[in-house]
């Protein structure tokens, strides 16, 4: 059962040895992160999945121990899920997100449960993305999520994505959503739209949302920007 979750942004920016020179501009971010990892620790769970979005070879399952890199962005840092894979157990390199989830449990010093990850592929329709969000709460009594993803990458005219007019309307709801732990508008984001404003976060939100259908968790939203023209959420739900 799902007893916890904690949303966070995940660029690599967030590491501020990639961000180097920019590092300060996220530190609220990353001071929000801190407080919504608190709130997994706080839960005692006895399984924590990190969820983040993946490309084609890096979806599916990744085993506690998996290791990631941030050498992609000129950094050698590399990060691991929890503590060493177990013997026998061939683990594929992290995507970015799951580097990025791992790294902050790193620096919080999380100690708790054994940490395992899931890549989503962005295409994963929303009823497959709930059906797998129920599948992790049933892996054991006391479950936790590390939720990663981005909102829309077109907030303006300097943005990844360039500038959308529906990207501030659509990050506003999916952030209502995540403050509100509300499952039923987290499954009613517009796929299509989404993909069309680059959302990172589509997919295992609605993960997330699966996980935590009739839990009866409340939820907080802890941070709402967009700074280069992402939108970044971080929210804890309890």
């Amino acid at each position: 059962m799902l007893v916890a979750a904690a949303v966070c942004p995940c660029p690599p920016l967030l590491v501020p040895e990639v961000a180097s020179g920019a590092a300060p501009e996220l530190d609220a971010a990353r001071d929000a992160c801190a407080d919504a990892l608190g709130v997994l620790a706080a839960s005692r769970p006895d399984l924590l999945v990190v969820i983040g979005p993946a490309g084609q070879d890096r979806r599916g399952p990744h085993p506690q121990g998996a290791r990631g890199s941030f050498s992609g962005f000129g950094v050698d840092l590399e990060v691991r899920l929890g503590a060493d894979t177990p013997e026998g157990v061939a683990a594929r390199p992290l995507p970015d997100s799951l580097a990025v989830g791992a790294w902050l449990l790193g620096r919080t010093g999380w100690r708790g449960a054994p940490v395992e990850g899931l890549g989503v592929g962005e295409p994963l329709e929303a009823a497959r993305c709930a059906e797998a969000g129920r599948e992790l709460a049933r892996r054991a009594d006391r479950v936790a999520l590390l939720v990663m993803g981005d909102g829309s990458a077109c907030r303006t005219l300097k943005a990844p994505g360039y500038l959308d007019e529906r990207a501030e309307g659509f990050d506003a709801g999916a952030a209502r959503a995540l403050g509100d732990a509300d499952t039923a508008a987290l499954l009613a984001l517009d796929e299509d739209l989404a993909y069309l404003l680059k959302v990172s976060g589509r997919a295992p939100w609605q993960v997330l949302a699966g996980a935590a259908e009739g839990t009866g968790l409340g939820g907080q939203l802890l941070y709402e920007e967009a700074p280069y023209g992402v939108g970044y959420f971080v929210a804890a739900w309890s």
